[in-house]
């Protein structure tokens, strides 16, 4: 049985999941190994998280629920890499400023 893991994260960066956030996330998911899809809805339609023309044509603006599903080897800590990395408004708002 494989592992699974799912969570939702609300964008708070400025411009959304635009280029360089979009960047950071698919370089970040391509770290595990387990598959990792993102959707703006809970009921999808969900993509893959590795791919950075998929994410990027979400145009996800400020605002959205950001929802994560993993399944295989890491899947826990992608999402939870993933969740942490948006929180930290993928490390360009204030938390990078203030580091």
């Amino acid at each position: 049985m494989s592992a699974k893991a799912a969570a939702s994260v609300l964008i708070t960066h400025a411009v959304g999941l635009h280029a360089r956030p979009s960047v950071k996330f698919t370089k970040l998911a391509k770290t595990f190994p387990a598959q990792v899809e993102m959707a703006l809805d809970a009921g999808g339609p969900w993509i893959d998280a590795k791919s950075i023309v998929k994410v990027m044509a979400t145009k996800a603006p400020k605002g959205t629920t950001l929802h994560l599903r993993a399944e295989g080897e890491g899947a826990e800590a992608a999402v939870d890499a993933l969740v942490a990395l948006v929180e930290r408004d993928f490390d360009e708002g204030d938390h990078a400023k203030s580091a």
